[in-house]
C-alpha cells in the first residue's frame, strides 16, 4: 500500500512538472505585456515597434522576420543556423547579452523560469496563418 502510495506522488510530481515545463499561455500573455512596447504578435512589422515581431518565432531561423532590419549581432548570430526554439528562446530571455552579444534589445531578463515558460508557452499560440 505504501508503495502505492508513493508511485502515486511521484506521478503527480511528475505530471505537475510537465505542465510547467509546457508553460501556461494565459500567464504568458502575462509575461508579454513586458515585451509589447517594443515587439508584436502580429505577422508583419509595425513601424511603431522597435523590435521584430513574434508571431511564428517558435521555429523560426533567427534574424528572418520579413522587413525587419537586425542588429548585426543578431544577423550574425542567425548566419550561424541559429533557430528561435524552446531552448534557444529560454537562452536568450534568461539572458539577452548572455547568448547574442551586442544584440539591441533593452528588456531586462526574465529571472524566473516559470515566467520563461509561460512566454514561451504564449508565444507558441501565435502561430502565422496559412
Amino acid at each position: 500500500m505504501i508503495k502505492a502510495e508513493i508511485l502515486a506522488a511521484l506521478c503527480l510530481g511528475a505530471s505537475a512538472g510537465f505542465a510547467m515545463a509546457d508553460g501556461d499561455v494565459v500567464e504568458g500573455e502575462k509575461v508579454f505585456q513586458r515585451c509589447a512596447s517594443c515587439h508584436s504578435v502580429t505577422e508583419k512589422i509595425d513601424k511603431s515597434k522597435a523590435g521584430p515581431y513574434l508571431m511564428g518565432i517558435v521555429g523560426r531561423p533567427v534574424a528572418t522576420a520579413e522587413g525587419y532590419t537586425y542588429s548585426k549581432a543578431m544577423w550574425d548570430f542567425g548566419k550561424t543556423g541559429a533557430v528561435w526554439d524552446e531552448a534557444t528562446l529560454d537562452a536568450f530571455f534568461k539572458d539577452p547579452p548572455g547568448l547574442v552579444k551586442g544584440n539591441n534589445m533593452k528588456a531586462p531578463p526574465v529571472r524566473r523560469d516559470t515566467e520563461r515558460a509561460d512566454l514561451i508557452a504564449f508565444l507558441k499560440s501565435k502561430k502565422k496563418s496559412g
